[in-house]
């Protein structure tokens, strides 16, 4: 097998803390970037068009997430078996596994946008989307909707990219994408005065930018890393061993995606600020997420990476490191945000009373958002062993049941925001534990049979 491209990284060789590091940071920067799309919608909406379009683009988030994470999902199939096959200096298996995953991500993409466009506003009535928002919010859906293929074509390369070691190259062009975006959104917002319709047409032309290049950067990849276009062919063996890896880990994002489009159907019933306060502190809080995720990313690619060259004595390694990693994020950045809450969403909104509503959920996700991060890394050291179903489960029970639970017991006893917020950290400390179980008496088997 080929190698030899400068960006990519030996993840199964020399000293790990250091290779964290430097993998790691620019995944951070990239979804701190990623971010930087929906905040900069937020933001324009809320300072130049008001409270209703605040509250309709932020309410948007956890619909868009039910529907789009499943596919999104399946590229955590491909990350895991690029880095694999990768690790293993496997070639001929590895350009099949490329050229299934670009094709997979188009043809989803495409039918993803089509589902969208045709159900959105069906879905934002069913989850009780104020009259005075809903209109503005399925405007934003459909045209966001549009962008699917290049959502997920720019979700799937940068799964291969970081598969082999290279999180700089995406960093770099999503860099160009999110300053075309923001002035985009202020010239369409502010000039053309489009409101709701010109963020998402702002988003959709930056991803279309930021996709592009990925794929002209997988096309002058060296060795067996290469994208070839006239190649993109469905290899059934590859599809069902992405399927294996990538669809539970899709069907566990979608359900939680449930259980949040449930608690966002809650908060709708306190109304209209309730909602725009909501939406900004969940804004803030995607950063903290993100910088955690990349930690869950992470540890998914050096863990499939050194399962596959044969490195079984890492990956013990790997899991504690990234523990201790994403905790000091988690406690670091989730006490900046809940210290400087106010003026922070003071950057969302002038009204003061949508702040108060964001402090609400700022007082109680931030202090305890750590719990969330090890759970996500105890997950991506599972599936980059191989085991995707059995975290799957362990997450629909621990977290997303228990969610659904409280919202018809707990927070139907005690209607208040508090409440219904409190699920969050509670849902974490119980699934954490569980993959932590999981983890010693499945994972290490497979890992002390490698050394055998």
């Amino acid at each position: 097998m080929k190698q030899g491209n400068s960006f990519e990284m030996d993840m199964c060789h020399g000293p790990l803390f250091g290779k964290l590091i430097r993998f790691s940071i620019p995944l951070v920067l990239s979804g701190i970037l990623q971010l930087l799309f929906n905040a900069a919608d937020i933001i324009v909406v809320g300072r130049f068009a008001g409270s209703q379009s605040l509250a309709a683009v932020g309410s948007t988030s956890s619909l868009i997430n039910l529907l789009v994470n499943l596919f999104l999902g399946l590229s955590v199939g491909a990350n895991v078996l690029v880095g694999r096959y990768y690790g293993a200096k496997d070639g001929k298996h590895l350009q099949q596994t490329i050229h299934t995953s670009i094709l997979l991500s188009l043809v989803s993409g495409t039918f993803l946008a089509i589902l969208g466009i045709l159900i959105v506003r069906p879905l934002l009535e069913l989850m009780g989307t104020p009259e005075d928002v809903l209109g503005l919010a399925a405007l934003y859906m459909r045209i966001y909707f549009v962008g699917m293929p290049v959502v997920l074509l720019y979700n799937f390369a940068s799964a291969i990219l970081r598969a082999v070691g290279d999180t700089r190259r995406p960093l770099l062009y999503l860099s160009g994408a999110g300053c075309l975006n923001i002035v985009l959104n202020l010239f369409f917002v502010i000039v053309l005065h489009m409101d709701v319709a010109g963020v998402a047409l702002a988003t959709v032309i930056s991803q279309c930018l930021s996709a592009a290049l990925l794929f002209r950067c997988l096309m002058k990849m060296d060795g067996d890393c290469r994208l070839y276009p006239s190649r993109l062919h469905i290899h059934k063996q590859e599809l069902i061993r992405i399927l294996q890896v990538g669809l539970p880990a899709g069907i566990q994002s979608s359900i939680f995606s449930v259980s949040n489009v449930l608690i966002q159907a809650s908060v709708n019933s306190f109304g209209t600020i309730a909602i725009a306060g909501n939406a900004a502190s969940s804004n803030l809080e995607n950063f903290i997420y993100i910088a955690m995720n990349a930690m869950y990313q992470t540890a998914l690619s050096f863990t499939s990476q050194n399962y596959g060259g044969g490195q079984h004595r890492r990956i013990g390694q790997i899991l504690r490191r990234c523990w201790g990693m994403v905790t000091a994020i988690g406690i670091i950045l989730g006490g900046l945000v809940w210290i400087f809450g106010r003026p922070l969403l003071g950057i969302y909104t002038t009204e003061s009373e949508v702040i108060d509503y964001g402090m609400i959920r700022l007082g109680i996700i931030t202090r305890t958002y750590f719990l969330c991060g090890l759970m996500d890394v105890t997950v991506g050291s599972l599936r980059g062993l191989g085991y995707s179903m059995m975290p799957t489960i362990v997450s629909l029970i621990g977290a997303c049941g228990l969610r659904i639970l409280w919202v018809y017991t707990v927070f139907a006893m005690d209607h208040s925001l508090q409440t219904l917020y409190i699920s969050y950290p509670v849902s974490w400390i119980l699934t954490f534990t569980i993959h932590v179980v999981c983890y010693l008496i499945f994972a290490r088997k497979r890992i002390q049979k490698g050394l055998a």
